[in-house]
């Protein structure tokens, strides 16, 4: 199994927009409206400067994928790379694909002057994931996350 990875391109919306739902579904059995979800996607081609994504490919089929958007830290005066959007094909899983996008995105990451950290978010129930992470090198912090959601939160409804 050869995998190549790759920076995405616009005419990897649709099936972006299809994992990211696929990935709602699975780990927080959300049902996302995939109008909402495939501007969104788009969005981020349309204007860089909200992220990019980096996908593996498989016979020319993306099989793989994660977003990365941009925190600046005044404390560092750098920017934090965070991870979104992850998602592996169940065919592909346990096959190392995510530790290859995560490594280009490290070795990205280490290259770029401004950057000053990797940080991502993880469903507290994910155990599986958090394992993964910890192996790859990467440690909790002592922060919890708080937010209003407008689209699928409590304050949506």
């Amino acid at each position: 199994m050869k995998i190549e990875i790759r920076q995405a391109r616009p005419e990897d919306a649709p099936v972006i927009a299809e994992y990211n739902r696929a990935m709602a579904a699975e780990t927080e059995s959300l049902t996302l409206e995939p109008g909402r979800v495939i501007a969104g996607v788009k969005s981020v081609f349309d204007d860089p400067s909200r992220g990019l994504y980096l996908v593996a490919a498989a016979g020319g089929q993306v099989v793989g994928q994660l977003m990365i958007t941009y925190e600046w830290s005044d404390w560092r005066n750098g920017s934090f790379w965070w991870i979104q959007s992850v998602y592996v094909h169940p065919d592909y899983r346990r096959r190392g694909v995510f530790r290859m996008l995560y490594s280009n995105i490290l070795e990205r990451a280490r290259q770029a002057p401004d950057v000053c950290g990797v940080r991502l978010y993880v469903e507290e129930e994910n155990h599986r994931a958090q394992r993964t992470y910890k192996e790859l090198g990467m440690s909790r912090t002592p922060y919890q996350f708080y937010e209003v959601d407008f689209v699928l939160g409590k304050a949506a409804r």
